[in-house]
């Protein structure tokens, strides 16, 4: 599931997130930096993905 969710941060960084820790604030976060640019959206989930373990 962890390679799934880093393959998907590339591809569609919000969903990654939601799958990682669900809807919340750092979802909204990540909608709004990939709407921005995709680049920040990805850094951002890879950060989530990071530091917190899936479940």
């Amino acid at each position: 599931m962890t390679t799934l969710l880093y393959i998907l941060a590339f591809l569609c960084p919000p969903l990654a997130v939601y799958l990682d820790i669900g809807a919340g604030d750092e979802l909204r976060l990540n909608i709004i930096l990939t709407i921005l640019g995709w680049i920040p959206g990805i850094l951002h989930a890879l950060y989530i993905l990071s530091i917190h373990p899936p479940h």
